[in-house]
């Protein structure tokens, strides 16, 4: 399958900034981003299926990856008012967000058996039921890039789409591996 015109278009529709093909061949998972994620910065370690290591061994997400050979990577490009603009940087990964949501159900009906990997920890439940039940919706949470141990400015430059637009600006990529 090719990646088409289409698909990028779709994600442009779906209110992404940019969107651009992935080369999945391109994609490599690194310890040490997965180590980032063991400092809990984000407080989300170890509380979300979708996150380590509830997603599993850098192993199992690079056999997860291996399955596809190309996909859509996607931003969402939010204006601050300055480098520290909190409330910029969340509005702009609310939008993200909605953005990718939209955009996953158009791409599910075309392609069911996607994987989609997303900017930032799941949140299709307000709470996760990690670890004493099973997730409630398998087939529709998500992962990070940063969880899967990418570096999404190297995913980026491999892929031709840039990273970084500027002072004030804030981009949250994601991507969808199509099949």
């Amino acid at each position: 399958m090719l990646l088409t015109d289409e698909v990028i278009r779709s994600a442009l529709e779906a209110g992404f900034t940019n969107a651009a093909a992935l080369d999945c061949s391109t994609i490599r998972l690194l310890p040490e981003v997965r180590q980032m994620c063991e400092k809990n910065t984000c407080g989300m370690y170890g509380k979300n299926w979708c996150c380590p290591p509830g997603c599993g061994s850098l192993e199992d997400c690079e056999a997860r990856i291996r399955q596809y050979s190309e996909g859509i990577l996607v931003q969402t490009v939010g204006e601050l008012e300055d480098p520290l603009d909190g409330e910029g940087m969340m509005e702009a990964e609310r939008l993200h967000k909605e953005h990718f949501s939209r955009l996953e159900s158009v791409l599910r009906a075309q392609y069911p058996r996607l994987l989609p990997i997303g900017a930032g920890t799941c949140t299709r439940c307000k709470s996760c039921t990690w670890p004493d039940a099973p997730c409630r919706f398998p087939d529709q949470s998500f992962a990070s890039m940063e969880a899967y141990g990418m570096l999404v400015t190297q995913i980026c430059q491999d892929n031709h789409l840039s990273y970084y637009y500027g002072p004030n600006t804030i981009a949250y990529t994601s991507c969808f591996l199509l099949k």
